[in-house]
């Protein structure tokens, strides 16, 4: 399961004003002229995640030329220009991003931001003439993700969503195998247990470091006196700038479960359920939440936990699940993250690379060679290929729609007792198994579920060609499909 982390330009029509490349991209079916030659990058944020991107371009010296690095945050820059030119690496730094994509000599963008300044990153790079390699969640909410797709096709841009999973070649073999071979799917399970540990708890606004420019850091969301003690990375526990769990590494699993599917269409139902437990800090999202969807009368459940498996300690639970002969499974843990997925067939059932039969025997397991995310991106690049993106910005967008409404289900809900949820989650299939270890889990961290303060999500309908939500509490959950957002930091609606 470790193995998974372990893994130019066209002449722009209409488009007068914006920096052209060096390259030239005709159409997906024709290579980048100067295939030959090594490809201008830049990475954008670089204070944590943004150093995996820049170790996988270090890696591919022939093709990439790592020829920039940006952040708001000198501290963070300083620190990544130094370790470049440790290495006898010259980059230019870039505090401001519309700088950087003023440089006609820039041919792709890795955008590893916050989540709220993925969608204009994106819009803007693609603007520009600039390729974009962007994290996960593709964005912050559903609107802003469909803009980016638009963005890409207008401009004639490669785009690709960092989903790492979609890169495991032997995840992929498994998932033909048992799209093949185990008949019917029964259901899906997603377990999302990573220990996380309170952000704080503050009287008054946090400190912002001296060394970040934090208009540019707040962009596209109200500039506001820091709600947290942290400025970065805590951000993924407030809802105007991070998507909890299920948005944070959700997504990944979420994309997974649909591509194993087979599905190019959203649920048409998602309710959801959870709480904030164990501790009292600024966070405002659930750190243990249910999310349950209907997917063309296939129940996907995806559960997250971000306290350990009992109180005092940090190793995570393991996952419980029944095959479709009933048949109880179980796998146990050692660690602080167990993220997996458990596709339950008629015939069998899929885990990562491997097959199980109904008793839990295996039946085979993958081991095919494989290149990370960037790796592909770059080898996209050079072919001038669509098809060679391992997931496609319309891939991200869906996938992250499948987290965005999940939130949005509890966000429209009200507090619940245990009893309350007991008597909601029987009327949706596999949910009631589900929600007993939910309540274990809390007893096993010495909290009561009779008197924790839980949220239970409204039931929403999801209609995917218009990625809206319809019928009852439709016109309250449509509400949050869009974000607001700050001049001069706006998404057009005509990208």
């Amino acid at each position: 399961m470790n193995d998974r982390r372990n893994f130019i330009k066209t002449t722009l029509a209409g488009s007068a004003g914006l920096a052209l490349s060096r390259y030239a991209f005709g159409t997906p079916q024709h290579p980048i002229t100067g295939a030959n030659d090594r490809i201008n990058v830049a990475v954008i944020g670089v204070g944590g995640h943004g150093r995996t991107h820049i170790s996988a371009y270090k890696q591919q010296p022939g093709e990439v030329r790592i020829a920039a690095l940006c952040d708001c945050d000198s501290a963070f820059l300083d620190r990544e220009l130094a370790a470049l030119d440790k290495d006898n690496i010259k980059a230019t730094g870039y505090k401001d991003l519309r700088k950087l994509y003023e440089n006609k000599d820039i041919d792709a963008v890795s955008i590893v931001t916050p989540n709220y300044w993925h969608a204009l990153a994106t819009v803007w790079a693609c603007q520009a003439g600039k390729h974009v390699c962007v994290e996960k969640p593709v964005s912050h909410c559903v609107w802003e993700g469909r803009k980016m797709v638009e963005a890409a096709r207008k401009y004639n841009r490669l785009v690709q969503a960092d989903l790492d999973i979609r890169s495991l070649n032997s995840w992929a073999a498994a998932i033909d195998y048992m799209q093949k071979n185990l008949g019917k799917v029964q259901y899906v399970r997603i377990i999302n247990y990573k220990r996380r540990k309170s952000i704080g708890k503050i009287m008054g606004p946090g400190l912002i470091p001296k060394t970040c420019d934090y208009d540019l850091h707040s962009g596209p969301i109200a500039m506001m006196p820091l709600p947290r003690k942290e400025l970065h990375y805590d951000w993924h526990w407030q809802w105007h700038t991070g998507n909890a769990e299920i948005g944070n590494n959700g997504p990944h699993w979420l994309d997974i479960c649909r591509w194993a599917l087979g599905k190019t269409n959203l649920p048409r139902k998602v309710i959801s359920f959870g709480g904030r437990f164990g501790y009292i800090d600024d966070g405002n999202v659930p750190n243990t939440q249910v999310a349950w969807y209907d997917y063309d009368g296939i129940p996907l459940i995806y559960d997250s936990r971000g306290l350990g498996e009992r109180a005092g300690v940090d190793n995570m639970d393991g996952f419980t699940g029944y095959t479709a002969s009933g048949k109880k499974v179980h796998y146990p843990y050692t660690g602080d993250a167990n993220g997996s997925f458990y596709i339950f067939c008629e015939n069998g059932y899929l885990t990562e690379d491997s097959i199980y039969d109904n008793d839990g025997v295996l039946v085979k397991r993958f081991n095919e060679p494989s290149v990370g995310p960037q790796f592909n991106f770059i080898k996209a690049l050079k072919s001038g290929k669509k098809e060679d993106l391992k997931t496609d910005i319309l891939e991200g967008h869906l996938s992250a729609i499948i987290s965005h409404i999940g939130n949005i289900s509890y966000q429209t809900g009200n507090r619940a007792s245990i009893e309350e949820i007991r008597k909601t989650a029987g009327n949706y299939k596999h949910l009631n198994d589900v929600l007993l270890g939910f309540e274990e889990h809390l007893r096993l961290n010495g909290l009561n579920p009779e008197k924790e303060e839980m949220y239970l999500g409204q039931a929403l309908n999801f209609h995917s060609p218009t990625e809206k939500f319809t019928g009852e509490h439709s016109e309250i959950a449509n509400l949050f499909l869009k974000d607001n957002y700050r001049e001069p930091f706006v998404i057009p609606e005509n990208v």
